[in-house]
């Protein structure tokens, strides 16, 4: 996995206010959501919410090592890529976790 273009990819997507981070912040999201990325660390009460909202929104769903540091958020443990080309950059990358 190449964490300079994921790095990159999540950035350019939090700048141009197509990454919804935080759980709650996901949940409120109305409209497509292309990927959600998960931090592996998270609660088993947040995968739960988000395997809700995978299925909610019908994406695929990539767990990360410290998604905290990639999207710039302390204690970020879900974000939401609402941009659809870098969304499909990110699974190319990664592939899908789950």
């Amino acid at each position: 996995m190449d964490e300079n273009k994921l790095r990159a990819y999540v950035g350019f997507a939090r700048r141009a206010g197509k990454l919804v981070i935080g759980v709650n912040a996901v949940k409120t999201i109305r409209g497509k959501v292309y990927l959600l990325l998960l931090d592996k660390n998270a609660s088993e009460n947040t995968k739960k919410e988000t395997e809700s909202l995978r299925s909610r929104f019908s994406c695929p769903l990539v767990e990360l090592e410290n998604l905290e540091s990639l999207t710039g958020k302390q204690m970020c443990k879900l974000a939401a890529m609402r941009e659809e080309h870098l969304a499909q950059a990110i699974i190319d990358i990664v592939g899908t976790g789950l």
